[in-house]
């Protein structure tokens, strides 16, 4: 008898949602919209009401369902529990317990979104095959997932792998969105990148392609492409600091391959000597052959990710 379970990714936007079998065939995917009003009070019920109406539209019994995996954008501990959260309202929730209740018998899991994704891309993506890796999204922020022997660390608090918050720089004088000075997220996320190229064209009185009143992410590693010198200059600090951090990962966890995703791995294979060899010169011997590679399961990392909760 064929067995299945429920991929979720919640975002602030729109909750993405996949419908698989035990054995990974993604059978259907879909999205809803996310009601953050009322401190998110309707997200779970939203949720479980799609669930069931897609278990009504393909036959499925709820003995066939061997569970539902949800991730969340939020620090999650092992109980499903989060004391906060961004984008969608929640403050203090017990998800696991109050869904499982609305699920009426259905077990779920509970995630962090980017550990999830993580997660996804070693099942499906870029990591198959390897049970110890990394993974980075540089999005807006900076997020990540730590995986070793297949399993995601959590942590007590379940921050685990929010690498996003490493310190990169103790000189830093301005704030990250975290409170503190000197995170990753300040100088590798898209907005960080964009932060950046606008201190460096401050003081570069060369030409380029780049202008400051339209400087982001996307435009740097367009001008990359095209052997822009301050581009490469820009691109070549983003890439000190974030190869750098890593390698400092990559002497704890010793993973086979490090997984680039996010908004920023779209500008492709342009960005990766940016961060390897950084990494290269300031690794451990024995982490040297570590690869680098771009994410491939894009906005279904979650839902695939989430899926994994389930059947690991």
């Amino acid at each position: 008898m064929k067995k299945y379970c429920f991929g979720v990714d919640v975002g602030g936007t729109t909750v993405k949602m996949g419908l698989f079998s035990t054995e990974g065939e993604l059978f259907d995917k879909w999205e809803i919209k996310t009601r953050t009003e009322n401190e998110g009070e309707a997200v779970l019920p939203d949720i479980v009401d799609a669930i069931f109406g897609k278990m009504e539209e393909k036959g499925i019994r709820k003995e066939d369902v061997e569970g539902v995996g949800i991730g969340v954008p939020a620090p999650v501990n092992e109980q499903g529990i989060i004391k906060d959260s961004a984008n969608i309202g929640w403050g203090y929730k017990e998800v696991k317990r109050e869904i499982e209740e609305l699920l009426g018998g259905i077990r779920a899991e509970i995630g962090n979104d980017a550990n999830v994704a993580a997660l996804g891309e070693m099942w499906l993506g870029a990591g198959k095959g390897c049970s110890d890796m990394i993974m980075v999204t540089l999005g807006t922020g900076v997020g990540g997932g730590v995986i070793t022997h297949g399993k995601v660390i959590v942590g007590a608090n379940g921050a685990g792998g929010e690498i996003g918050h490493l310190c990169v720089n103790s000189e830093e004088t301005e704030r990250c969105g975290c409170g503190k000075k000197g995170c990753l997220e300040q100088y590798a996320s898209a907005t960080g990148i964009a932060r950046l190229a606008g201190k460096y064209l401050e003081h570069y009185d060369g030409q380029t392609l780049l202008s400051s009143k339209s400087i982001s992410a996307k435009t740097v590693f367009d001008a990359v492409k095209e052997g822009d010198k301050a581009a490469v200059e820009i691109a070549e600090k983003f890439g000190r600091y974030l190869g750098c951090a890593l390698a400092n990962l990559a002497v704890i966890t010793d993973p086979a391959v490090i997984v680039i995703g996010g908004g920023v791995s779209k500008a492709g294979p342009v960005l990766l000597p940016f961060i390897e060899k950084p990494f290269r010169e300031s690794a451990f011997f024995a982490n040297q052959d570590t690869k680098f590679v771009l994410a491939t399961l894009g906005n279904d990392a979650g839902i695939c990710g989430a899926a994994r909760l389930i059947i690991e």
